[in-house]
């Protein structure tokens, strides 16, 4: 097995490495110039030779991802060309708003899909069975922003118990900060959770035909003794792997909720340093989010030898 982590590391850091020179490559070839944009278009060419020179424009661009990728490797994420503030304390001040949004968004799409989920694929030819299929394909269906378009609309605007937008500091008013992420964690984990749902309900199907539950069943057990015993470890891999995935969606795909609810978070961030051409802010930004999608996926690779003897034995 640790020859296997091994190989699978250093995978994850060849990967990290071809994301830092597409990334990079990419944010080069965006069209316009960060320096007349910071200046404005009444600049003159020696006030914007001279800023070229000091963001390291006019200098080749191999040399340039050099001294970047150098710098991600020290934790040095470089300035913002536009605030002049280290982005890597930018970042932090975003992720304490994009971290704890992701989680909450995660557990409610958990607290939504197991117990559903589970009981979707145990009654799944009666009739509780199906309604729950049938509301977790409409939930697929709602785009996460128009839900929360609803949700503003049914507890700020109405019932007047949760805000519609903004946030407190944790600092300042944890309870205020936790009531300020709770509708869009909420927008996020519906369609997550109906997601899930549909693979929870999938698995548990496909458990309950394996011979391992019929033998189970010969010996008196209960249908859900059975699973409880036997099945639920067993239908626990592909539901990891969506797990996961729905984790860093959860993340990168919290951009536009985060422009709906006004919340100053690392894609609100993004979407503003793509719109004022901050090419180090918005390299730093994706290369982070990709290696959070990486880092996530080498956990849940892992996570399939821990779940999986199997898995563990193979060569």
């Amino acid at each position: 097995m640790a020859w296997q982590l091994t190989v699978r590391l250093c995978i994850l850091l060849l990967s990290l490495v071809a994301a830092s020179v597409l990334i990079f490559l990419v944010v080069q070839v965006l069209p316009g110039d960060p320096a007349q944009v910071v200046l404005g278009v009444n600049a003159t060419p020696e006030a914007l030779a001279q800023l070229r020179h000091q963001m390291g424009l006019d200098q080749p661009v191999y040399v340039r991802y050099v001294v970047w990728l150098a710098g991600l490797v020290r934790g040095d994420l470089g300035t913002s060309q536009v605030s002049g503030a280290p982005v890597a304390d930018l970042v932090a001040q975003k992720l304490a708003v994009s971290v704890p949004l992701a989680l909450l968004g995660t557990a409610v799409s958990v607290v939504i899909a197991v117990p559903l989920g589970v009981i979707a694929g145990v009654r799944y030819r009666r009739a509780s069975g199906t309604v729950i299929s049938a509301l977790s394909l409409g939930g697929i269906a709602i785009p996460a922003f128009w839900g929360a378009l609803l949700l503003i609309t049914l507890f700020s605007i109405r019932l007047h118990v949760l805000p519609s937008g903004g946030f407190v500091a944790w600092s300042d008013d944890p309870a205020g900060a936790f009531r300020s992420l709770l509708l869009p964690a909420i927008s996020l984990g519906l369609v997550q959770g109906a997601i899930l749902t549909r693979y929870i309900r999938s698995a548990i199907v496909d458990v309950l035909r394996e011979d391992f539950i019929r033998t189970a069943r010969a010996k008196g057990l209960t249908r859900w003794q059975a699973l409880r015993r036997h099945g639920f470890r067993n239908a626990a891999i592909p539901v990891v792997t969506v797990l996961g995935l729905q984790l860093t969606s959860l993340l990168v795909g919290a951009i536009v909720i985060e422009n709906v609810f006004f919340l100053p978070g690392l894609g609100r961030m993004l979407f503003q340093a793509i719109g004022n051409r901050d090419l180090i802010v918005i390299q730093a930004t994706v290369m982070l989010l990709t290696a959070v999608v990486l880092v996530v996926n080498f956990l849940v690779d892992v996570s399939y030898r821990l779940l999986d003897p199997r898995i563990r034995a193979a060569r």
